[in-house]
């Protein structure tokens, strides 16, 4: 049973399960939209939203935190120039999950998140 235990494995252990999240929230701060499956999406959201509700405040403490979670630095500037500035008077919710329908080889359920 696996009653109150939060977040999903998707199959792979910590480290590559860290990676693919980190890799996809890179992803999806870049791009602005990403398509994948409905489980990745809905994993990699809350990583992606704690990253830019921390480059809402644009100091060293917080790029600092930033260069922790993220490979590059390519996101982290995204996130300090761009998208910190962009949801400043936004509470929250800065993803959206759209639904796409199913995949053709194993009919997972796909969607693209975007940033709203």
């Amino acid at each position: 049973m696996r009653h109150r235990k939060k977040g999903t494995k998707l199959g792979r252990e910590k480290a590559p399960r860290e990676a693919l999240l980190r890799n996809l929230a890179a992803s999806i701060i870049l791009y602005e939209k990403v398509k994948t499956t409905e489980a990745k999406a809905k994993a990699v959201r809350p990583f992606v939203e704690r990253a830019i509700s921390t480059g809402k405040t644009p100091t060293l403490v917080s790029r600092r935190n930033l260069m922790k979670v993220f490979y590059t630095e390519h996101p982290v500037k995204k996130i300090l120039e761009v998208l910190g500035p962009r949801y400043a008077e936004r509470k929250g919710g800065y993803t959206r999950i759209v639904k796409l329908g199913h995949r053709l080889n194993d009919a997972a359920d796909m969607v693209q998140i975007e940033l709203v």
